[in-house]
């Protein structure tokens, strides 16, 4: 139903407003019969999404202002659009797989509920509205939300760079707003700052003074070399261990001698975990054969690449963390 009150646009006309409007006032502005706009309404009302101020009146709360924010709509847009199909196909797909381990990106859930061969994201990037969608709203994931630079000491890391040495490399990182981040947080750093996208996304990316943007799949080999820090946020818990495994492979081969690898993502307990990262864990199996990780899993992923992770910084509830990684020997 909030994705029908977006795609009649009845939370900005309420929000622009200023004051309550009339059900006829609204079914006017939307173009819709009053009736069903009026039956709309008083759902949304029930759920606080918009507030009602007398019989057949409704004005904007701040919930109405919220889905009126593009990141927020984005969201909206792709949890009902590009994740919805996946879950109402994910039973069928466990039934008629005999409810084995999900361990192959083109055999999910996703393939089904989209009648395609394509893994999510080739199949994303080939329908520029769904992908819009997604984009927008990993752009707003984490805004006004606390930092992971908050936590982890990154400005001792731009301490003692070589003049030439990277000192920060966002690989996947969209259009860049971690790397910007990053250099808006130590602005003084005269070292270069990357971020690493498909070449789909990369002329997209910010224009910021000392952040180069640069086409990069994480499947190849890593051409940045001996970089202080190579991040990944939100990147490792879209692949299966195998996959993984080749994406932190590339990068391993890239480090230097002072180099670490930056994992964002969450780190569950091993009991008792939060229900919304169950949930996540349930999308990432259900669409791309990945997981959320445990501690446990993630040590063993990374003995698998080659790594160990010697910190791991939470800073966010739920289990927000970043795992510093460093090789082996």
């Amino acid at each position: 139903m909030v994705r029908i009150g977006l795609d009649l646009d009845l939370f900005n006309i309420l929000s622009q407003e200023g004051g309550s409007l009339s059900v006829a006032e609204i079914a006017a502005k939307v173009g819709a019969a009053p009736t069903l706009t009026g039956r709309i309404l008083r759902y949304l009302n029930s759920v606080r999404a918009i507030g009602e101020t007398s019989k057949d009146h409704f004005e904007a709360n701040n919930i109405t202002r919220s889905l009126s924010d593009p990141g927020v709509r984005g969201a909206i847009y792709h949890n009902s659009w590009n994740v919805g199909p996946i879950a109402l196909a994910f039973p069928e797909f466990l039934k008629k797989h005999k409810y084995q381990d999900i361990t192959s990106p083109t055999t999910t859930a996703f393939q089904l509920a989209y009648n395609t061969e394509l893994p999510a994201f080739l199949w994303l990037q080939s329908e520029p509205e769904h992908y819009s969608h997604f984009n927008r709203y990993m752009q707003a994931e984490q805004q006004g939300l606390q930092s992971w630079m908050e936590t982890y000491p990154i400005e001792e890391k731009s301490h003692d760079l070589e003049p030439e040495q990277i000192f920060f490399v966002d690989i996947g990182g969209g259009i860049g707003h971690q790397a910007v981040g990053v250099k808006q947080w130590i602005p003084q750093i005269e070292n270069q700052i990357i971020v690493q996208d498909q070449e789909v996304v990369i002329p997209h990316a910010i224009q910021q003074e000392g952040v180069k943007a640069m086409a990069y799949d994480f499947f190849q080999p890593q051409p940045v070399k001996g970089a202080r820090i190579y991040y990944m946020r939100s990147i490792i818990h879209d692949w299966p261990d195998e996959k993984a495994v080749e994406i932190l492979k590339n990068t391993m081969d890239a480090l230097g001698p002072d180099s670490v690898i930056l994992i964002d993502d969450r780190v569950l307990p091993n009991a008792g975990v939060h229900w919304y990262a169950t949930v996540l864990d349930m999308t990432m199996m259900s669409g791309l054969a990945a997981q959320e990780r445990t501690e446990e899993q993630w040590n063993n992923l990374m003995e698998k690449a080659g790594l160990k992770i010697q910190n791991v910084w939470t800073y966010r509830h739920p289990y927000h963390s970043i795992l510093e990684c460093v090789p082996v020997n």
